[in-house]
């Protein structure tokens, strides 16, 4: 028996027929130049967090912990120097009292803006959580209670910018523009790096002195580039997604100006405290060591999504982006128009995890959502979404956004299981995988 025959029989063994076994491997010969290219991505940006690393003169006692206030952390404040280096900002805040990347873009809206300011979103409504924090729905706390009003502009039909409408919606009082890099449960194309910055020039042109914030959630690492290296003053993003390379067990990111950095500090700790306390506690060591491994894992959550796109529009499914589109984050979308497929699509990412495969996911009503959302998500660190996870809200057009995997092999094979979902309960047709 040889090494393909033996692999094929643990897949069988795991769950997976020879067909999808089979097709499976038919796609992903097909794409060995473009996860080549992904290679050469990863090998780019893994050397750029290791010149950071360096630079700011990591050691060993930068993972000693730290308690109480926190003062002088010496591992904190190197985390920290890291980050504004390796993402080309002027200050940075990175800390495991920031819950997740929602916490994080509340905490860069409230501490920059005041009351009477505006938020404006020229790239449509912004993911569904943050609906409550800028108040589209009412919460408390919201930016609304605070006397901050809210304008958005919508992308056009073609996914482009509405250039004239934007620059008809800044004005006097819009103090920041905050950009949404990934699409969320958006049916859109994901921004690149560049068209991103096409985006704040064309705004600071209008209005130089406004604040440009990036959702940089799912897109660190993906391209060579980052948002600050384009004119953004300010990116926010989670350590439970890219930057945290799997490892990291909870926390958030802001990096950029340093007033928009010390504003950011200020509001997470206390007036007159900022970025002086806040203990690391027994994190330190997995933040620096996932953000090392973060090149290479996000490397491997592409080729699954990049192999998930190719063998999803194979079947004849719409996905986003495309299986040979260039790709600018690591969520992938497939659109089933049907909420039994979609729901057999999450089975197979649970049932393909380390942790928690024996259950079922089911469709609930998840805090911040306008509907239910199923979530497939068998993973070390609860909603770490660098790990493999998919999920989507039960409504029209019953799109499913997959992402993660900290390794290709593991994105590989819960790709061929929610297939194998898919064709146990007849919900695709099978001769095309023949």
């Amino acid at each position: 028996m040889n090494g393909t025959d033996q692999i094929m029989r643990q897949y069988e063994a795991l769950g997976i027929s020879k067909e999808v076994y089979s097709f499976g491997s038919k796609v992903e010969e097909s794409l060995k130049e473009r996860f080549l290219q992904v290679d050469k991505t990863a090998e780019f940006n893994q050397l750029k967090v290791l010149g950071a690393m360096q630079r700011q003169k990591v050691s060993a006692d930068c993972f000693h912990t730290a308690n109480g206030y926190g003062y002088n952390d010496l591992g904190r404040d190197t985390l920290e120097a890291v980050y504004a280096d390796c993402f080309h900002g002027e200050d940075a805040l990175v800390r495991p009292q920031i819950t997740c990347g929602t916490h994080a873009l509340a905490l860069a809206l409230l501490s920059n803006l005041r009351p009477g300011d505006e938020l404006l979103s020229p790239v449509g409504k912004p993911y569904d959580t943050l609906e409550e924090v800028i108040g589209i729905r009412p919460s408390n706390g919201s930016l609304a209670e605070y006397g901050i009003t809210y304008r958005q502009v919508d992308l056009l039909s073609d996914g482009g910018f509405d250039y004239e409408n934007i620059k008809k919606a800044i004005h006097e009082k819009t103090k920041l523009i905050t950009v949404q890099r990934s699409k969320g449960y958006a049916v859109r194309p994901t921004l690149s790096v560049e068209r991103i910055g096409e985006l704040i020039a064309f705004v600071k042109r209008i209005k130089p002195d406004v604040i440009c914030m990036v959702d940089n959630c799912y897109g660190e690492f993906v391209e060579e580039r980052e948002p600050l290296e384009v004119g953004a003053d300010m990116i926010v993003g989670s350590l439970i997604k890219n930057p945290g390379g799997g490892l990291a067990p909870v926390g958030g990111y802001i990096v950029g100006k340093k007033g928009c950095v010390e504003n950011a500090a200020h509001r997470l700790t206390s007036p007159g405290l900022g970025k002086e306390v806040g203990a690391s506690l027994n994190v330190m060591q997995p933040f620096y060591q996932g953000l090392f491994l973060a090149p290479t894992v996000t490397a491997a959550a592409l080729k699954g999504a990049i192999f998930a796109a190719s063998l999803y529009e194979r079947m004849g499914f719409d996905v986003l982006p495309n299986g040979t589109e260039s790709r600018h984050d690591i969520i992938q979308s497939v659109t089933f128009r049907n909420p039994k497929a979609m729901t057999a699509f999450c089975e197979g990412i649970q049932a393909a995890a380390p942790v928690d495969s024996y259950v079922t996911p089911v469709p609930w009503a998840m805090p911040g959502y306008d509907s239910d959302v199923i979530m497939a998500a068998g993973a070390f660190v609860q909603g770490s979404s660098i790990e493999l996870s998919a999920d989507g809200p039960i409504k029209p057009p019953y799109a499913v956004y997959f992402q993660g995997g900290l390794t290709w092999h593991h994105a590989k094979f819960g790709i061929l299981m929610s297939l194998q979902k898919l064709y146990e309960q007849n919900l695709v047709n099978g001769s095309v995988m023949c």
